[in-house]
């Protein structure tokens, strides 16, 4: 989800990873305390329960005065929040809730250099400082954060026709792409074929995710295909769909650093060579398969059912395999994988289940209603996934249980 290594630049960003990485985990319950359930046959329906979760989150976890609250990590914001909180209120069309979210945000992230705005992205942490006032603890941005805001507004500027939205949109993709966007120029050495240069999107600013010349850190859960189609729909002076490309490209090249297939937390580039690896032991960063990963699959999903795209599917196929595997020989998969597939967690999550499910739902709809049965709806009751302090979990099991195909086909065009 959040984890960003911005340790790997002390000075510059001290406080980031830790916060991004731990601090925003769903809180998974024991295997033994996750009951294993068919559907009750008063269960509420799929509509029900969004429309019920929607209304639970919307009075614990947002303010009257639109900002998010993650009550497991001394009831911050963090900018994913306000950016989850939008998308979720254009899916169910509730205007009013995507305005308060979206004005705290730009009112109280704004990243300023003095009282000078330096862009229009949001500072990604806010909360109790110190000297015990509130406001911004780290100025540096998530660029995941971003992504999903510019996507909401877009989705909202066509569903609620807000042309405003839209301005504010490509106001925010122009620093995205400014900011956390890197372009590796072709490689020219004799001792290696010609190639194009390539454009790959960062979970952050440049100056933390490329501490070396030869090392650039990538997060294979922001990229986000279907959230650059709409991006170059709305801003063409830049080329968006060279990140569908390269996003596909990282997806497919990283998860062959796992024998099983799996898609990792974090992955190490050297632009050099064009060559993944895993992070360095020395980093706080972590290669392997958990909470981060996890949305790696909501993400591809929505572009099959978006945009038809073949890669997604194609992609889905071969790496949830192994998953695929673990749940049909013990209807158990756990929290966390090494990405050799052994398991590093005795515990599950209901928002990795959250997420499978609409991938599941493509290349397996038995194993998907398996787990919508016997790991989503047991934990779901009066509104709530887990306990009412699960900010995470919250917004996974909503985006994983919401039918992509209810997003209308004129929001997604121009």
């Amino acid at each position: 989800m959040r984890s960003i290594a911005y340790l790997l630049v002390p000075l510059l960003l001290p406080t980031l990873v830790m916060g991004l990485t731990v601090g925003c985990m769903a809180n998974p319950l024991p295997a033994g305390q996750l009951p294993i359930a068919t559907q009750p046959t008063n269960a509420p329906s799929t509509r029900e329960i969004l429309q019920q979760s929607w209304i639970a989150y919307r009075q614990r976890f947002i303010q009257g005065d639109g900002r998010v609250i993650d009550w497991e990590s001394n009831a911050r914001t963090v900018s994913e929040g306000q950016a989850y909180a939008m998308l979720r209120a254009v899916f169910v069309d509730d205007p009013e809730t995507f305005e308060l979210t979206l004005r705290w945000a730009e009112n109280n992230l704004q990243r300023r250099n003095g009282d000078t705005p330096t862009d229009s992205l949001w500072a990604w942490k806010w909360g109790q400082q110190q000297d015990g006032n509130w406001g911004i603890l780290d100025a540096n941005f998530a660029s995941d954060a971003d992504l999903d805001a510019a996507t909401a507004l877009i989705l909202a500027a066509r569903r609620w026709n807000r042309p405003d939205y839209l301005e504010l949109a490509r106001t925010k993709l122009r620093d995205l792409w400014n900011l956390s966007t890197l372009e590796i120029p072709a490689q020219t050495r004799r001792s290696q074929p010609r190639s194009q240069p390539v454009r790959y999107f960062l979970p952050g600013p440049v100056s933390a995710f490329q501490p070396k010349p030869d090392q650039i850190y990538l997060n294979p859960s922001y990229l986000a295909p279907y959230a650059f189609r709409l991006f170059a729909q709305v801003d063409p002076e830049r080329n968006w769909l060279s990140l569908v490309d390269s996003s596909y490209q990282i997806l497919e090249d990283s998860t062959d650093l796992s024998p099983v297939g799996l898609p990792s937390d974090w992955v190490a580039f050297n632009p050099n060579t064009r060559e993944f690896s895993r992070v360095p032991v020395t980093s706080r960063l972590r290669s392997g398969y958990g909470f981060d990963a996890y949305r790696v699959w909501w993400r591809v999903a929505l572009d099959a059912a978006w945009f038809a795209e073949p890669r997604a599917e194609a992609f889905l196929r071969q790496h949830l395999t192994h998953l695929q595997e673990l749940w049909q020989r013990q209807q158990f998969i756990p929290a966390r994988i090494s990405l050799r597939g052994r398991a590093l967690a005795r515990y599950e999550a209901t928002s990795q289940y959250a997420m499978l499910y609409p991938a599941f739902q493509l290349i397996d709809p038995v194993v998907a209603e398996e787990i919508r049965q016997q790991k989503l709806l047991p934990t779901y009751k009066n509104g709530i996934w887990d306990n009412d302090s699960a900010y995470y979990v919250q917004n996974l099991a909503w985006f994983g249980l919401f039918p992509a195909t209810e997003i209308a086909a004129n929001w997604l065009q121009p």
